[in-house]
């Protein structure tokens, strides 16, 4: 009886905290983009297994970070924008770093935003090849106009569980059918590697996870979920378990591309290669299974990536941060217009190459925000809630690695900026 009444508590424990999931999976529907799914694609194609351990770093790494910034939205209930300028007492530098994120987060948006709505737009033709990547991008543009007018925060977040649940399901099925090697995959995980030409992919799979948006996109989200300091145990456990699964998912997808495509010799265009590779082992259902994979990475994207750019823009500026308010709107409109109208008129098919170097500028602009971040956690506003000792020395540690691996990478991301642009 005792037995049953504790596998009764455990159920009902379990059943509450997937209850509590929520903005943490707007961060993990924010990092699968169109571009993890290139860069994972890629790195899986060209060094096999042994970049796993890049991915788990960088799964690790957002979960530290991401944690840190549900906890100052829940304290604070204020994002990190807005505690950025308020932080700052300094003049001069409050000037810089709102300067920062303005130009890193919101134009760095509306840079991607184009890359998202054609990413989802190329899982959709996968499914429905007679209709143009144009004509499905400017759809998924006008739907995504609809859901944030809507301001309804809610209904936001349960599409993009959905949307995150659905791209689990699609890239561990591809991953499992592969027939990966179980040897090379825990060896990848746990043993660092990294040949001279991995540097460019390893900062592309960090700078594709740990989202220097999404730091502020968390901070703000959780504020509209919980309203107590008594809630950061739920949100804490909603950061691990979506964070989580969506380093996973990221895996998932390397796996499938190293099992795929390593050492075949086969050319990475885009994410969407892979369906066509994937035929052989799962038949006429390869197309489904990456057509919606991809649809729902590019989908989801492209909803986050103007409502961040809202949430950090209007915060740094001290204006309203009220979903249904009109600044906050114009802010995401700009985001999600640029973007629909460079996809309408195909001026959006990145070559892989853009792509990656788009992710390592993301890891460039990755520790100035993690700096900011630490910055408001350790103010003494915060009293009991701020940063520990052991928060410091881990954020710390995280962005020391990622500075020497970005100096590492400096000279091949210099390089293939000059093949892009000479």
């Amino acid at each position: 009886m005792e037995a049953l009444i504790d596998n009764d508590l455990k159920e009902s424990k379990f059943k509450e905290r997937l209850k509590n999931i929520g903005p943490g999976a707007l961060i993990a529907a924010g990092f699968i983009g169109p571009g993890t799914i290139t860069t994972c694609t890629r790195s899986g194609a060209s060094s096999g297994y042994t970049l796993l351990w890049a991915m788990l770093f960088s799964t690790v790494a957002t979960i530290i970070f991401q944690e840190m910034s549900a906890r100052l939205g829940i304290v604070t209930q204020k994002g990190l924008g807005e505690n950025i300028r308020e932080k700052i007492s300094n003049k001069v530098l409050r000037g810089i770093a709102i300067f920062i994120v303005i130009v890193a987060i919101f134009l760095g948006n509306v840079a991607y935003e184009t890359g998202n709505l054609v990413g989802g737009s190329m899982g959709l033709s996968i499914l429905v090849p007679s209709i143009p990547n144009t004509v499905w991008a400017t759809l998924l543009g006008l739907i995504t106009f609809v859901l944030l007018w809507s301001g309804n925060y809610k209904k936001i977040e349960n599409i993009l569980i959905g949307l995150v649940l659905l791209m689990s399901v699609t890239f561990f099925t591809t991953a499992i059918v592969s027939k990966p090697d179980l040897g090379a995959i825990i060896k990848g995980m746990f043993i660092p590697k990294a040949g001279a030409n991995d540097w460019l992919t390893i900062v592309g799979l960090i700078g594709t996870t740990v989202v220097p948006y999404n730091l502020f996109l968390h901070a703000s989200s959780v504020s509209e979920r919980w309203k107590s300091a008594e809630d950061l145990k739920s949100a804490r456990i909603d950061t691990v378990i979506s964070i989580g699964l969506g380093g996973l998912i990221s895996m998932a997808v390397i796996i499938s591309a190293s099992a795929s495509f390593h050492g075949t010799g086969v050319e990475i265009d885009s994410g969407a290669v892979m369906a066509q590779q994937l035929e052989p082992l799962l038949g006429s259902w390869a197309k489904w299974f990456f057509g919606i994979g991809l649809f729902s990475a590019g989908f989801t994207s492209a909803i986050t990536a103007p409502l961040a750019a809202a949430f950090a823009t209007t915060g740094s500026l001290g204006l309203d941060s009220d979903m249904k308010g009109s600044k906050f709107r114009a802010i995401w409109i700009i985001v999600l217009g640029v973007g629909i109208v460079l996809s309408a008129f195909g001026m959006s098919s990145s070559p892989t190459e853009l792509i990656l170097v788009a992710q390592a500028a993301n890891a460039v602009i990755l520790p100035i925000i993690a700096i900011f971040l630490i910055f408001t956690l350790n103010h003494k506003d915060l009293g009991k809630y701020k940063n520990k000792l052991w928060n410091n020395v881990f954020g710390l540690f995280i962005l020391g690695v990622t500075l020497v691996i970005s100096y590492r990478s400096l000279l091949s991301f210099v390089d293939t900026l000059k093949g892009l642009f000479i």
